[in-house]
């Protein structure tokens, strides 16, 4: 059967079965029974659910052998069945909305004990998500205390790790978010303006980011824009206020494009005037730092050899980073679209695979400054498919001929700075 939610086109159940196949295979691995899945990504990604739920307990039950079966609040189990296509609806169970948010009782207490009454109140082998956002403490403690007989363990992001290597049908969906996420960026640069309120600039951005573009619709990301100015670029994850944006110092904007929960990332720095040409140093050897690294991107490369690439460049120019140079992406949900796997730094060897797709980012914070660019990149069979195509560039903006509350009427940018400090002027996108 083939079910088509509102809104979005086919997905054949064959790809959802195809999924939960590959996480009973590393169950197995793993020496597991059971896996209890509460990971609002992870959720999505073996069932298809899909709603803004996830603030209140919900669970899928996945055994090795066996139909799965998927906890929530009965208002959203009633209809889960418009997104969920991996799971049958019967196999979706309500528990009371007199226990949702009461202190004396958690849902997990009666999800235990219906587990019990449908079978599986014996010894088990039951990987859970212990750093899932999502699995709680009290959770916990209700499966602990109704299902002794189980034989808990911490399941490692097993879920998070058969994802990383994305299907042919996965693949387009980041492709088709990178358009979105190119687009948003495009919209974020050509909002910006002299002392123009920031929340003005991060809800054009939103906008852009749900419009999406001409076939590919947009979905709510995970994390919302970021919008570090002037002092506060020397950190990475400030929001917007309504302070305006300054002129002469650096603007990071980070965004993703998102479509059918998957995501692409990425940051841009932009300067309203003149940069000072500290900032256009580190611009020049990051941009080239994140290039190097861009070409060691391979089937059998490692994140640790990547991430030596990147490492050079920087450090013969007088840099340093101590943050990672990226990480793995595809679905995401609040509050994160990391997959919580691959990390871009030394001592990660995880071999690269055809298909897996990863944020690279570049960020140098500095003392009361910073510059940031990245990537939302896939590895091909060859070497890297870069999924969005906004300019790596230093985006200068000049603003002799602009007036505050007006959009921008002068030109704008880019410098592509050399080693040496000595800027090349270009026109910007």
């Amino acid at each position: 059967m083939v079910f088509t939610p509102e809104g979005h086109r086919d997905l054949e159940c064959s790809e959802y079965a195809a999924r939960q196949q590959r996480v009973r295979r590393r169950m197995a691995q793993q020496g597991l029974d059971v896996l209890l899945v509460t990971d609002p990504a992870n959720l999505y990604y073996l069932t298809g659910y899909n709603a803004w739920s996830f603030y209140t307990a919900q669970i899928l039950v996945l055994p090795c052998e066996g139909e799965p079966l998927m906890y929530m609040r009965h208002m959203d189990a009633h209809g889960a069945h418009r997104t969920a296509i991996g799971i049958r609806a019967e196999r979706v169970i309500g528990y009371p909305e007199q226990i949702v948010h009461r202190p004396a009782i958690h849902p997990g207490d009666w999800v235990a004990r219906h587990l019990r009454d449908a079978g599986y109140g014996r010894a088990l082998r039951v990987g859970y998500e212990g750093d899932s956002h999502f699995f709680s403490i009290r959770m916990f403690m209700a499966l602990s205390a109704t299902l002794p007989e189980w034989q808990l363990q911490e399941s490692r992001e097993l879920v998070n790790w058969v994802r990383l290597v994305k299907s042919p049908f996965e693949v387009e969906l980041m492709r088709a978010a990178g358009r979105v996420c190119s687009q948003a960026m495009r919209t974020a640069l050509q909002a910006l303006a002299p002392h123009r309120p920031q929340n003005e600039v991060a809800a054009e951005v939103m906008a852009a980011q749900a419009r999406g573009v001409p076939g590919t619709p947009g979905d709510y990301p995970s994390i919302v824009p970021m919008l570090p100015t002037g002092k506060g670029a020397d950190t990475p994850h400030l929001t917007w206020t309504e302070a305006p944006l300054p002129v002469d110092s650096p603007i990071s904007i980070e965004l993703a494009g998102v479509h059918r929960r998957y995501h692409a990332p990425m940051a841009r720095t932009a300067v309203l005037g003149r940069p000072a040409a500290a900032l256009q140093r580190v611009a020049s050897a990051t941009i080239a730092g994140i290039e190097a690294a861009f070409d060691q991107v391979k089937p059998g490369a490692t994140p640790e050899e990547v991430t030596a690439a990147f490492t050079r460049v920087i450090r013969a120019a007088g840099y340093e980073k101590e943050s990672r140079l990226g990480y793995s992406i595809g679905i995401g949900y609040p509050p994160d679209w990391g997959e919580r796997t691959v990390s871009f730094r030394v001592g990660d060897t995880t071999e690269l695979q055809e298909n897996m797709t990863f944020h690279l980012i570049a960020g140098m914070w500095l003392d009361g400054s910073g510059f940031e660019v990245s990537e939302p990149v896939r590895v091909s069979a060859t070497g890297i498919e870069f999924l969005a195509d906004v300019p790596r560039e230093l985006t200068t903006i000049n603003v002799r001929n602009t007036t505050h509350g007006h959009r921008i009427a002068a030109d704008r940018r880019t410098y592509a700075t050399g080693l040496a400090g000595q800027p090349t002027q270009g026109i910007g996108h």
